[in-house]
């Protein structure tokens, strides 16, 4: 049965049924930033920055009822917690859902 299986896994057509982490695409390694509508690498420091400032403008323009966030089923509890806590507490939206329903 587990043979069956391994060599089931590999049938069809290459990289169409294989995940993310088997095709080794290429991954960031380092935070980007927009600068003059180009992405560069920045350090940790600066690319938070440039979120939370972000965050503050648009709530500063549009109110803390504009933001939402989703949040995923297949989440562990204490991440979801997590993300309903920093949209209610830290941004002030209650606009915070998860496709639990799917």
């Amino acid at each position: 049965m587990v043979a069956s299986l391994a060599v089931n896994r590999k049938a069809g057509r290459p990289g169409k049924s294989r995940t993310p982490h088997e095709q080794r695409l290429p991954r960031l390694t380092t935070p980007m930033v927009r600068e003059g509508g180009r992405l560069r690498p920045a350090g940790w420091d600066e690319a938070l920055e440039r979120a939370a400032t972000g965050f503050s403008d648009v709530i500063s323009r549009h109110g803390p009822e504009s933001f939402g966030m989703f949040s995923c089923s297949k989440a562990t509890n204490e991440m979801n917690y997590a993300a309903q806590k920093f949209i209610r507490a830290v941004i002030g939206s209650n606009n915070i859902d998860s496709c639990n329903r799917t």
